[in-house]
């Protein structure tokens, strides 16, 4: 048998809201995910309760490298930018043997950078 509720911690008013299908959906697919039995719940943690705030701590080593990842993927994308604007620009789209060795340069480079940042993610995760 179920312990008696205080008087204090009884939960007797309510509060209405209003979501579209797709709201709900997707609030009932968070409520499951992150854990908690009901809406109700999930609702008075997210709104109510004090929320945890985690601190990360990083080295600084970890902070040099992140800021280099960023600049190089940042330049990479402006290359990119250029490159689509090229053809784009261009009536004739026809790509020699040359232009798809450096997009595949590209794509590797790109992966190799995905590959690092998600490699720190799991480290802060």
């Amino acid at each position: 048998m179920r312990p008696k509720t205080e008087k204090h911690e009884k939960l007797e008013h309510g509060v209405r809201i209003r979501l579209t299908k797709l709201e709900k959906r997707l609030l009932l697919k968070r409520c499951q995910k992150e854990g908690y039995r009901t809406m109700s719940d999930f609702c008075r943690a997210k709104l109510v309760k004090n929320r945890e705030i985690r601190k990360i701590e990083v080295s600084e080593d970890f902070v040099q490298i992140t800021k280099k990842l960023d600049y190089e993927l940042n330049k990479i994308g402006v290359n990119l930018n250029q490159v689509s604007k090229n053809i784009n620009a261009q009536q004739v789209h026809q790509f020699g043997p040359s232009d798809r060795e450096v997009f595949l340069k590209v794509l590797k480079e790109l992966r190799n950078c995905f590959s690092v940042l998600q490699k720190y993610m799991d480290v802060i995760e």
